[in-house]
């Protein structure tokens, strides 16, 4: 095993976990000022849970001997509108689980299980996260502003004193 190339793999895998908890908490943050508490909670749960892929990653990294690069790729997008930002959740999360699909492969052909299998628990993870935007999104082609509209009148988990 070349522990470099997972080493790689796994760095530029923080890159995208950390890139999607700035991006999502942009977005959480925009949704809840504007009243759409649950799908501001939405995106504050998947961004904990991106921040969990990231130490999960680096605890991998340090294993090989690497040093984890705590580096974002892109500068956060500056959607507001509830559509745009489940179109775009659902896109990047699609965009991670096709990426985490060929970083498994490559590290299945680098003889490094371990990395393998943390890339395709990833996977399972980032399809979740793509069904849940998905879905919100149909929700509002669906039933259009009716949907937004009650969302307003919904409180957050965090404000209700939730998880």
């Amino acid at each position: 095993m070349d522990a470099n190339k997972s080493i790689e793999l796994l760095n530029r895998a923080v890159g995208d976990e950390l890139q999607a908890v700035h991006q999502y908490m942009y977005w959480h943050f925009h949704l809840d000022d504007q009243g759409f508490a649950p799908l501001a909670s939405l995106l504050k749960r998947t961004a904990i849970m991106e921040m969990g892929h990231v130490e999960d990653l680096a605890e991998r990294i340090l294993f090989l001997k690497g040093d984890v690069r705590m580096t974002v790729p892109g500068p956060v997008l500056t959607i507001t509108e509830p559509a745009e930002i489940l179109k775009k959740a659902a896109e990047m999360e699609a965009d991670s689980a096709r990426d985490y699909n060929l970083a498994a492969l490559e590290c299945s052909a680098n003889l490094d299980a371990v990395s393998k299998q943390l890339f395709e628990s990833l996977v399972a993870d980032e399809e979740a996260h793509f069904d849940a935007f998905d879905k919100q999104l149909d929700n509002i082609k669906r039933f259009g502003p009716n949907y937004l509209a009650l969302q307003s009148f919904q409180p957050s988990d965090e404000k209700s004193g939730g998880a």
